[in-house]
């Protein structure tokens, strides 16, 4: 309020606080829907000496990323008198928190599906373990594509360029490295963030596309054909 919205309402201001509140009491409520059931099946007895270990990474992983939240709240809660721009959370810390929560959700969906699902037992060709390989990496391009949007979203990146293919009338924009020493672009100038962002996104939906491709040449199993055509309507969609 006082160094950029002179003029909110009460009004105003509960809309913004009632949706970090109910984020909170979410994030609480996935939290004990994690932990309690766990503590009763472990109490039962119905947990093997694995899924145990499993079941305490995830219900730390849960801990961690609330903890991780309230660290990134703090950091735009912080009094800044030198400085003049926007008060806003690390884009740092606001990266580390969506990446946590990333792991988590898949972590958990991989834990889910691996009980829910047997495992198909295919011979290991060498084009199978080629699309192994190639699922993984196509996963962590997908990981840092989703990280860059964090810092994308730290910085109001997303303002800077407005059209596409092109940054406004240039291919590469002449402030693209306007930071020094040259490392700080990639993490705290808008106009390096947005391109990084651009580029990666492009580079995933380059690398869904290729994974389908190649998935059609192997003879699948039908779920798994399914999955790899559902990861490139999603791309797409994004």
């Amino acid at each position: 309020f006082n160094s950029l919205n002179h003029d909110m309402t009460l009004t105003e201001f509960k809309f913004i606080w009632y949706m970090e509140y109910s984020h909170r009491m979410w994030g609480r409520v996935v939290g004990l829907a994690y932990i309690l059931p766990a503590a009763y099946f472990w109490w039962k007895g119905w947990l093997s000496r694995p899924m145990k270990g499993c079941v305490l990474a995830l219900c730390g992983l849960v801990c961690f990323q609330g903890l991780l939240g309230w660290y990134m709240v703090k950091s735009g809660l912080e009094e800044k008198p030198d400085s003049y721009d926007i008060p806003r959370v690390s884009q740092y810390r606001l990266a580390a928190h969506l990446g946590s929560a990333l792991v988590l959700y898949s972590a958990s969906l991989w834990t889910g599906l691996s009980l829910l699902l047997p495992r198909h037992k295919l011979p290991e060709t060498h084009q199978l373990l080629r699309l192994r390989q190639c699922a993984h990496g196509t996963t962590a391009l997908i990981f840092l594509t989703a990280l860059s949007g964090a810092f994308v979203a730290g910085l109001d990146a997303g303002l800077v360029y407005n059209s596409f293919p092109k940054m406004g009338e240039h291919w590469i924009p002449d402030d693209l490295l306007a930071f020094s020493p040259v490392l700080r672009n990639i993490f705290e100038n808008p106009t390096t963030v947005q391109f990084d962002h651009r580029i990666l996104g492009i580079a995933s939906v380059t690398a869904v596309t290729a994974l389908y491709l190649f998935s059609r040449k192997i003879p699948l199993p039908r779920r798994t054909q399914i999955a790899v055509t559902s990861l490139l309507a999603v791309a797409c969609m994004q």
